[in-house]
């Protein structure tokens, strides 16, 4: 059996993928040193490789295959699943990868793997059109992001990926928005979304969950903000005109 054409099924593997082929541990790290020293393998971290085009000379893995190589319950989320759907308006050199399993973020070939702590099973699903990754889907991205707002990416990136966005799964959204149950998160959520051509349903469903605390959509802005009644919100005035329904 060629080790080589094994490896070639997985763009991502282990020291154990090798020895299931070579049925010898001692045998199947031997032959991992060799495939490095002739430049056909390529070590990511501890005990994460990937082969060499011979074409190209370029790693088979991509980044993003990477991130979901990292634990058995790692995938895409927040900007990195927005870049992966085509959405974001930068590719950043940060992947943040979510995982049941906590990992040390860590820096390869001038991009850094972030660890997101995961929040819900829930949402995840297989990419379609590429072997090895694992995502959330938009609506939980959508969500995701919204609840970390201060910490990843920040609102006018957040913004740019929203336009983007024509069709979105309310049930989807109510059951991620439940999952986290913060007044916060309703209160932004209806605000933000509420751009976009989401139903009066879901905005009533938004409004039922907020309370009468007042809440900043970002903490740190510059310039003025303005109060939105409508969702007792304070809200950037560099990127949001108010207008007479949501006061000032």
């Amino acid at each position: 059996m060629d080790v080589l054409t094994e490896l070639a099924k997985v763009p991502v593997f282990s020291i154990e993928d090798v020895e299931k082929i070579k049925k010898n541990k001692s045998t199947a790290y031997s032959q991992l040193s060799r495939f490095i020293d002739k430049g056909k393998v390529k070590k990511i971290r501890n005990n994460l490789y990937s082969l060499v085009n011979p074409i190209t000379g370029q790693m088979v893995a991509n980044r993003y295959q990477i991130a979901c190589a990292i634990s058995d319950t790692a995938y895409l989320s927040h900007h990195s699943a927005f870049e992966y759907y085509g959405f974001a308006n930068q590719v950043y050199n940060e992947v943040y990868v979510s995982s049941e399993t906590r990992f040390n973020s860590f820096e390869y070939d001038n991009i850094t793997y972030k660890y997101v702590a995961s929040r819900m099973a829930e949402g995840v699903v297989v990419a379609k059109n590429t072997t090895g990754v694992r995502i959330t889907d938009i609506e939980r991205t959508i969500i995701d992001s919204i609840h970390d707002l201060n910490k990843i990416a920040g609102l006018e990136e957040l913004l740019n990926c929203l336009e983007g966005v024509r069709f979105l799964n309310e049930d989807k959204l109510r059951l991620y928005l439940d999952h986290y149950d913060t007044q916060g998160l309703y209160q932004k959520t209806g605000f933000l979304l509420g751009q976009l051509t989401v139903s009066n349903d879901f905005i009533e469903f938004c409004h039922s969950k907020i309370g009468k605390s007042k809440k900043y959509l970002i903490t740190e802005t510059k310039g003025s903000s303005y109060y939105n009644r409508e969702w007792n919100l304070m809200v950037p005035r560099i990127m949001f005109e108010p207008t007479e329904k949501s006061g000032c």
